[in-house]
Parts: C-alpha cells; sequence; structure tokens
C-alpha cells in the first residue's frame, strides 16, 4: 500500500503494550528491573478532539509509562468507551507490541500524507499538554508494517503524573520530555 512512510523513521520512541491490569503489569516490570512508573489517565476533559475510527471519542484508558534506554514502554489499560485497546485485548489477548510510537515535527502533515497513501487515522487527541499543545494520532499500519504506528507531536510542558510507581521512588518530571513520551 504504502510506497514509504510520511515520517523519516530514525529511532522507536516508545513501544505499547496493552494491558488488563496496569497495577499488574507494573509490578511484573519493576521486579524485574523497569521502572519507576508515571500513571496517567487520558480521556475527556484532559485530551480535546477524542477520535475513533472517524467519528468522536468517548474512550478513557490509564497509562504507564517508564524510561528504558532511549525510549518510553507505555503499558495501556482501556477504561471506557470505543478504543483501539479493547479491540486489541478481543483480538489478541494480552501480550504482543500493539503499536510503535514515533516522534514527529509535524503531526497534521505526517497524517495528511498517510491518509493520502490509503492510511487511516483509527484513533487520535490532542490539547492533552499543560498548555494545551500536544497530538497523538494511530494509524492503521497494522496489515502491512505488522503493528500499529502511532505518530506523537510532544508538549511543550507534561503534566504531572498522578502518582508514579513504585511510590517511593521519587521521579523528575518538569524537564523530562523524553523518553517519556506523550
Amino acid at each position: 500500500m504504502l510506497s514509504r512512510l510520511p515520517f523519516q523513521v530514525t529511532s522507536v520512541d516508545q513501544v505499547g503494550f496493552v494491558v488488563r491490569d496496569i497495577d499488574r503489569a507494573m509490578e511484573t516490570y519493576w521486579r524485574v528491573g523497569i521502572g519507576p512508573w508515571r500513571v496517567y489517565t487520558y480521556g475527556a476533559p484532559l485530551v480535546k478532539d477524542l477520535t475513533y475510527r472517524g467519528k468522536p471519542g468517548n474512550w478513557r484508558f490509564r497509562i504507564a509509562l517508564a524510561g528504558v534506554g532511549g525510549f518510553s514502554l507505555e503499558l495501556i489499560q482501556p477504561l471506557s468507551g470505543e478504543n483501539i485497546y479493547s479491540d486489541f485485548l478481543e483480538k489478541h489477548g494480552e501480550g504482543g507490541i500493539q503499536h510503535l510510537g514515533f516522534v514527529v515535527q509535524d503531526m497534521d502533515r505526517v497524517v495528511e500524507e498517510a491518509q493520502r497513501s490509503g492510511y487511516q487515522v483509527i484513533q487520535s487527541g490532542r490539547g492533552h499538554g499543560v498548555h494545551g499543545d500536544g497530538k497523538f494520532a494511530y494509524l492503521s499500519t497494522e496489515d502491512d508494517l505488522l503493528t500499529v504506528y502511532e505518530v506523537m507531536e510532544l508538549v511543550s510542558e507534561r503534566r504531572p503524573p498522578e502518582r508514579v510507581y513504585p511510590e517511593q521512588v521519587e521521579v523528575e518530571t518538569k524537564s523530562e520530555k523524553k523518553p517519556l513520551l506523550r
């Protein structure tokens, strides 16, 4: 379908896994040395312009992010509404990579070019940064590229996490833009 990606892949910035129980998953990863985890809940009103398969979205999900080397590992637990994470669990169950995430400078341009190449936005959101910036869109790349590709335009300032796991670990959040993405 696509002759060339509409953005240059120089590194994978995020690897996402869908889980049924985010607390259990964070605990498991922490036991093997991955973490600490920063936890956020995404959905209205935090995220603006929610979409799901071309229509306005009503989803909510919880994410946990941990820096691993030069990328971010993301655990995602769907909470409500129609969303690609519940779709993934229904089709694949837990296990396997749900998406690879890539930071781009102009997400709207990348999405437009991807759509011209035949890929659709299957879920998106924007406006979740402290200053109303930040965008993400998942593209329908699974059939061709074996997983969903997410393109992200980073926030200029990330909101503080709702919590950190494990609780006793101190984390720095003000200046971190990478590897804790989105």
